[in-house]
């Protein structure tokens, strides 16, 4: 049924669209059923004339659905630049015993369209070693986004230790790149080397 419903979406994006579009269907239910989902929803705002470049949904609103849905920390979020699943929001969500999930919400809706376990294959414990140095922390990713969401358009928040201190990197589709004081909430721009 469902590779019915991405095979009538894609159909539909390429009929209205007068363009080309991808799905995935993959079976397997853990990490394939999310980036159908994701594809699909692509699918669908192209074909009632939503554009994937304009996002209505803000990177805040993206770590807000994520959290509601998958309840931990954000520690990152970021938006897709190509392929079906070209605008939306990933968001990474460790949950209390270091489990890193990715919540992928919709541009267009705020809704969540998917999730997958991120699968370490180096054996790093990135997740656990995040919610360390959040630990204490005062502002979290979506605050972060916020406060720097008067710069420009959010499109990528991250946790950054710069050897000096723990930072939310926030990237801005115009204005460059803002680092927030996870402690402090103070807002300094990045400048280059």
């Amino acid at each position: 049924m469902k590779r019915k419903l991405v095979i009538a979406a894609v159909t539909a994006s390429v009929v209205i669209g007068g363009g080309a579009a991808v799905a995935f269907a993959d079976d397997d239910a853990q990490t394939g059923a999310p980036k159908a989902r994701a594809a699909e929803q692509v699918a669908a705002d192209r074909a009632t004339g939503s554009t994937v470049s304009s996002s209505k949904a803000t990177a805040a609103e993206a770590i807000a659905a994520a959290l509601r849905h998958t309840p931990g920390t954000a520690v990152g979020a970021d938006r897709e630049d190509d392929g079906a699943e070209a605008g939306t929001w990933h968001v990474d969500v460790v949950e209390a015993d270091g489990v890193e999930q990715t919540v992928a919400v919709s541009p267009h809706t705020g809704k969540v369209v998917g999730v997958h376990r991120d699968t370490d294959d180096d054996g790093d414990d990135d997740g656990r070693e995040d919610l360390a140095e959040l630990k204490g922390a005062d502002v979290d990713a979506r605050e972060a986004a916020l406060a720097v969401a008067a710069k420009g358009a959010v499109t990528d928040v991250d946790l950054d230790d710069d050897d000096r201190a723990t930072v939310w990197s926030v990237d801005t589709a115009k204005a460059g790149e803002w680092q927030v004081d996870v402690r402090t909430g103070k807002v300094t721009q990045e400048l280059d080397d």
